[in-house]
C-alpha cells in the first residue's frame, strides 16, 4: 500500500467514515478540515485503540510517520502529522518523538510549537491581520495572506480597555478569549500610559519549572480543580517604551527584558526554555478528545514568585532586546530600515530587535546584529511578522502586539 493511501485512509477514520469507497466526497470535506487552527476549533473524538491500525508493528509504524512528516513540510498538508497523533495512543507518542521543536527543524506542527522558540539560522515568517471592529488581531503563519483567504492560523488576540491599563488576552483559536478557556494562551497588559507591558504566560517557560515544592506546585498537579476557574499567569517579559519628553519626531525606543530567556541562550552552546508539552497532561488530550486543563485561582505569578525559580534557576543573567537604530535617509527624508522586503509601507510601528549586550559578554559581532524579530507594514491592517530563536511565536505576538496600544506619551 502506499504513503498516499494510508494518509488517506487515516483521514477518513478520523473524520468518521466506515466506507473507503466515498473518497469521491473526500475531497470537499478535506478542504473545509484545511481550515483548521493549529489547536481545532471542534474536539476531535475519542482515539481508535482497536483497529487494523491500532496493531501496527513499531518499524512499520516508525517509518510510515517517518514518511509523512518528510512529505509533508508545509500547511495544510502537514496536518497529517495531527490525523496520525490522532489515532491512539502508540501513534500518538511516535509521532511526537518523531517530530521535532521548531528549533529544530523550522516548522510549526503541534500547538506546544507556539510556545518553543523559533529556528536559530532563517526566521519563521507570519503576518498579523486586525480587525479594528472588534478589536481582534490574528496571527497567520505564511509570508502574506493568500487569496483563497485559507491561512493557517497561529494564534488570535482581543484588545480589552480597562480603567488604568489595556489587556491583550491571547487565544490559540479565533474566537475565544476567556481566561477560563483552555484555549488561553497568556495575555499582554500595559500601564495606564502605554510605555510599559508584561507579557504573561499559562504556563511555566519550561516543564522543569512544574515540578517546583510547595503548595503552588502541588496545586498544578492536582486534577480536581474546576477548568471554568482561571489560569495562572507566569510573567515571562516586560516591554519598555522610552519617554519623549521634548516631543522630538523620530522612531519609537523600546527594551523587551526576556524574564524566561537567559543572556547565555545566545551564546555559543547556550540554549533557551523549550516546554515540551502543557500543563495538566494537555497534550494529551489535545487530540483525542475536549481539552481540558486544570486551571488554578487567578494569580499573576511574576519574578518574586514561582517564576523566579522558573525562568532564572541559577540567577542568570536575563536576555534584553532593544530596537535597532534606523538610519535618516537625506532624500526620502525619513528613518530606514533594511527589512529585506518584508515590509513595505512607513509606520511608527515598524521595528527590528536585536539583543542588547555588553562587549565584556564576548558574543560575536555577527550575533549581536541578528535581528531576532522585526515587525512592519504591508497593507491597511496587514502586517508581517518574523521571529527567530530564542523567541517563540507567543512572544513574539505579544511584543508585536505592544506596538498596537497608544503611546501618547513616546511620539
Amino acid at each position: 500500500m502506499s504513503l498516499k493511501s494510508i494518509v488517506r485512509e487515516l483521514r477518513e477514520m478520523k473524520d468518521g467514515i466506515g466506507n473507503i469507497s466515498r473518497r469521491g466526497t473526500e475531497r470537499k470535506h478535506w478542504s473545509n478540515r484545511t481550515r483548521s487552527h493549529i489547536v481545532p476549533d471542534v474536539a476531535l473524538s475519542d482515539p481508535i485503540e482497536q483497529g487494523q491500525w491500532a496493531n501496527l508493528p513499531p518499524e512499520l509504524l516508525l517509518d510510515i510517520i517517518r514518511r509523512v512528516e518528510e512529505s509533508e513540510a508545509s500547511w495544510p498538508a502537514r496536518s497529517a502529522l495531527l490525523f496520525c497523533a490522532s489515532v491512539c495512543k502508540s501513534w500518538r507518542e511516535i509521532t511526537k518523538e518523531i517530530v521535532k521543536t521548531p528549533e529544530e527543524c523550522g516548522r510549526l506542527t503541534f500547538p506546544i510549537s507556539l510556545k518553543q522558540p523559533g529556528p536559530r539560522e532563517s526566521p519563521i515568517q507570519c503576518f498579523i491581520k486586525r480587525d479594528r471592529a472588534n478589536s481582534v488581531y490574528r496571527l497567520y503563519f505564511g509570508m502574506t495572506p493568500s487569496e483563497d483567504e485559507r491561512d493557517k492560523l497561529l494564534l488570535s488576540a482581543k484588545k480589552i480597555r480597562r480603567a488604568t491599563s489595556t489587556d491583550f488576552v491571547i487565544s490559540f483559536v479565533a474566537d475565544d478569549f476567556s481566561r477560563a478557556s483552555n484555549m488561553y494562551a497568556g495575555k499582554l497588559r500595559s500601564n495606564f500610559l502605554g510605555t510599559k507591558f508584561s507579557i504573561h504566560d499559562s504556563q511555566p517557560p519550561s516543564d522543569a519549572a512544574i515540578q517546583q515544592p510547595g503548595r503552588l506546585s502541588r496545586r498544578f498537579h492536582t486534577k480536581q480543580v474546576s477548568p471554568r476557574v482561571p489560569a495562572c499567569n507566569y510573567r515571562v517579559a516586560t516591554i519598555s517604551y522610552e519617554l519623549n519628553v521634548l516631543r522630538t519626531r523620530g522612531p519609537r525606543r523600546m527594551h523587551s527584558a526576556m524574564h524566561s530567556i537567559p543572556l547565555s541562550s545566545i551564546q555559543e552552546g547556550g540554549s533557551a526554555p523549550t516546554p515540551k508539552s502543557f500543563p495538566q497532561s494537555f497534550d494529551e488530550k489535545s487530540f483525542s478528545g475536549p481539552l481540558a486543563i486544570a486551571k488554578e485561582s487567578a494569580m499573576d505569578i511574576s519574578s518574586s514568585g514561582i517564576s523566579r525559580s522558573a525562568v532564572t534557576a541559577t540567577s542568570q543573567e536575563l536576555l534584553v532586546l532593544k530596537n535597532k537604530a534606523p538610519r535618516w535617509h537625506e532624500q526620502l527624508q525619513c528613518w530606514c530600515l533594511n527589512f529585506k522586503g518584508r515590509v513595505t509601507v512607513a509606520s511608527v510601528k515598524n521595528f527590528q530587535l536585536v539583543a542588547a549586550v555588553d562587549p565584556s559578554h564576548n558574543i560575536p559581532v555577527a550575533e549581536q546584529e541578528k535581528v531576532i524579530l522585526q515587525f512592519g507594514k504591508i497593507g491597511k491592517d496587514i502586517f508581517t511578522m518574523d521571529y527567530r530563536y530564542p523567541l517563540s511565536a507567543f512572544q513574539a505576538f505579544a511584543i508585536c502586539l505592544s506596538s498596537f496600544d497608544t503611546k501618547p506619551a513616546c511620539e
